[in-house]
Parts: C-alpha cells; sequence; structure tokens
C-alpha cells in the first residue's frame, strides 16, 4: 500500500495532536515495515522532532506555512490535490480535523479528536471556532472513513453530524513504555529544578492553558485547602503551554491570593513527563471536555493517583481508577483533591488500580488496529477501479 500522512500537527505541536501523532507514527514504523509511507509536514520550523523512522517512511517539507495552505484549501477551496506534493497514494489519512483535495480514487481516513467546539463553544477562541464549524463538517462528509478518539466522540458525531456509525471507527491512544515510576532521587530533583518546582509537595495538572481545561474552578478548589494547616506546604502545579482566552486563570490566582502557592512551568517536554507524573502527590484533570484524556493513562501508568471530572469520555478513560467528580462542583473536586493527597489506603488503591487500567491501553495495539482500516480502505478502492 501507498499510504500518505499528514504529520504537520507533530512538528509543529508539542502536546495534544502533536503528541498523538509522533506515538501513532513510532508505533507504526515498529509494526509496519512493508508498506510505503508518504508524510508531509507544513511549517516553518520543527521544533518538535518525529521519531526515528525506517526507509518505507518517506518525509516531504512543503514550501508553504499550513496556515496559507488552510486558506487556500479550505477558505479559497483550491482544488489542489495533495499527490501533487507527495504523489500517488492509495490511501490518506488526516489526524488533525480537516481532509486536503486528493485525487480521484484516493480513500481517505479523517481522525476527528472531538467536537468540543460545538459541545462547548464559548471555550474556543472566536476565529478558530469559525474556521472549525466550516471546515471540519465539510471534511467529515468527504471522508471515507472518519476516526474518533473514544465512544463518547463517535456519539457525537452521530448525534451532531448525523454521521453513520458504521462510517466510524473508535481509535484508542496508547501509553508508551516510558511512562512507568520514576524512583530515583536524581531524576526527580532534575526535573523539579528544570520547571522551577521547590521540594514542596504538588498536584499537578496538565494541558494547554484555556477554558476548557477548567483551571479557574481547580484554582478555586485549591484554595479551599491551601490555607488548611494540613496542607499549608502544599503546591499547585499547572503545567502547560498558553493556549487562548487564558487570561481568567491568571487572574483567578490573583483574586484567590494564590500566586505563591501556583506555579505555571509552561510547556513540559515528553521525555520529562514520567518523572513530572511522578514526583506529583495526584494529577488533577478536570476538563469540561475532551475527546480522550491520555495525562490520565499516563499518570496511571506512572504510579500516581487521578482525579478527573466525570464530563464527556473521561469516565470511558479512567474506568473504576480514578476519583470522578463533576467538574462544575468546586466543593466535591476539592474534597478529592484531599483524600488523595492524605488518605494512604485510599492512594494504594487507586495507583493498583491505575497500573491495570493504563496496560490496557497501548500504541502497539493502536497501530495494528489502524493498519487493519488502512487495508479495508485500500480493498475497497482497489474494487471499485
Amino acid at each position: 500500500m501507498r499510504l500518505g500522512l499528514d504529520v504537520t500537527a507533530a512538528v509543529a505541536q508539542g502536546a495534544g495532536i502533536g503528541r498523538y501523532t509522533r506515538e501513532l507514527l513510532r508505533a507504526l514504523a515498529a509494526a509496519d515495515p512493508d508498506n510505503h509511507y508518504r508524510l508531509f509536514f507544513a511549517s516553518r520550523t520543527r521544533p518538535h522532532p518525529l521519531p526515528p523512522l525506517p526507509p518505507n517512511f518517506r518525509i516531504t517539507a512543503l514550501p508553504i506555512h499550513d496556515i496559507w495552505l488552510a486558506r487556500l484549501w479550505h477558505r479559497a477551496r483550491l482544488p489542489l490535490p495533495i499527490e501533487t506534493f507527495i504523489g500517488p497514494v492509495d490511501v490518506f489519512h488526516s489526524p488533525d480535523f480537516t481532509l486536503p483535495p486528493v485525487r480521484r480514487g484516493t480513500r481517505t481516513l479523517l481522525t476527528v479528536h472531538d467536537l468540543s467546539f460545538v459541545r462547548d463553544p464559548d471555550s474556543a477562541a472566536p476565529g478558530l471556532l469559525a474556521y472549525l464549524n466550516a471546515v471540519v463538517p465539510r471534511s467529515v462528509a468527504r471522508a471515507d472513513h472518519v476516526l474518533a478518539d473514544s465512544q463518547t466522540t463517535k456519539d457525537d458525531l452521530i448525534e451532531l453530524y448525523r454521521v453513520p456509525a458504521e462510517k466510524i471507527t473508535v481509535l484508542y491512544s496508547g501509553v508508551e513504555a516510558n511512562f512507568r515510576p520514576v524512583i530515583d532521587a536524581a531524576q526527580l530533583a532534575a526535573v523539579r529544578a528544570r520547571y522551577g518546582l521547590g521540594e514542596a509537595p504538588f498536584i499537578l495538572a496538565i494541558g494547554t492553558l484555556q477554558p476548557r481545561k477548567n483551571y479557574v474552578r481547580l484554582l478555586q478548589a485549591f484554595a479551599e485547602l491551601a490555607f488548611q494547616s494540613s496542607f499549608i506546604s502544599l503546591q499547585l502545579v499547572i503545567a502547560g503551554g498558553k493556549g487562548w482566552l487564558f487570561d481568567s486563570i491568571f487572574a483567578e490566582v490573583e483574586r484567590l491570593g494564590l500566586k505563591q502557592r501556583v506555579r505555571f512551568p509552561g510547556f513540559v517536554a515528553d521525555g520529562d513527563l514520567p518523572a513530572l507524573y511522578s514526583a506529583a502527590r495526584v494529577l488533577a484533570y478536570p476538563s469540561l471536555y475532551e475527546g480522550f484524556g491520555l495525562p490520565i493513562l499516563e499518570a496511571m501508568a506512572c504510579g500516581t493517583p487521578v482525579v478527573a471530572s466525570t464530563a464527556s469520555c473521561l469516565p470511558e478513560v479512567a474506568g473504576d481508577a480514578a476519583l470522578l467528580v463533576p467538574p462544575t462542583d468546586v466543593p466535591a473536586l476539592a474534597e478529592a483533591l484531599s483524600r488523595t493527597t492524605t488518605d494512604e489506603a485510599l492512594r494504594a488503591e487507586l495507583i493498583a488500580r491505575g497500573f491495570a487500567r493504563a496496560r490496557a491501553f497501548t500504541w502497539s495495539k493502536s497501530a495494528e488496529q489502524l493498519l487493519a482500516l488502512y487495508h479495508r480502505l485500500c480493498q475497497d478502492r482497489e474494487s471499485a477501479i
């Protein structure tokens, strides 16, 4: 098979879809030495290198920025097929919500990670919201098949876009083998020093600073604990790059008098994440909406208890291995954080369940499922010729 794949997110984005695409590439490279992959990216810079890839993976750097490609393909609707740049392919896979034009006969696969911009439009930047609402439905309609990160996203596609269920496959993300408990004191101290975290115990939240992550309510829940004598040394670490509409997060820190108790280390490199998870007392993931919620499983694999919200797919991902609370219930969130930082019996139970839960999600399993889908789409193409 000749397989085309857009890896722009992998080289341009550190978190989220960038990490998803890099890990999927790594797993495909390990699982498939035979088929021919024609990858491309459109980005002025490559701040996040692709994983090592075997010779059957060919990479093309397009001489145009992805913003201009979006304008040409999705605003002007220029029918310039991607094969012009990467050569003929049997199946083209876009892992980032939108499909470029393709030649007649090329089968297309589109990954839709979530429909948060439909479910929670107030959490999206206005310009991005307008773009996604215009482009994503068209791309979903054009795609021969759609991948959803979770059953929740599949259900949303069926309900909101009226996509036939048989056109959608749920492809879960996986947990890399390097996510395991870090017990080396020097390694833990190095990560704390690198991100300016000090030596105090901390609650960790991880994800881009944006409204959907529900950090304002997390700050309010932390404030209920922070000034109690038993939590006087406890810190809150919110790790992630600045996304959009994040001013209210910093304003809430000031309003609550938490400036000395909350740290914002910014984006954390992939290689530092296992030690960061391991150093934390608990991972707080109170998001209002997610397509999957990979940090939940990564924290579990590192032996860190998890408190997550009951919103969207998070119960689907966490199973019985986390404490789940409604995302708008600040007292419930504060109580869950209190219990997971102090109740050693509960912590031990959640850690044991978390290890078992994380083992159920592997990138190798994801790659095998994706390869089977590629073969099916390719067979559909051949039967139609």
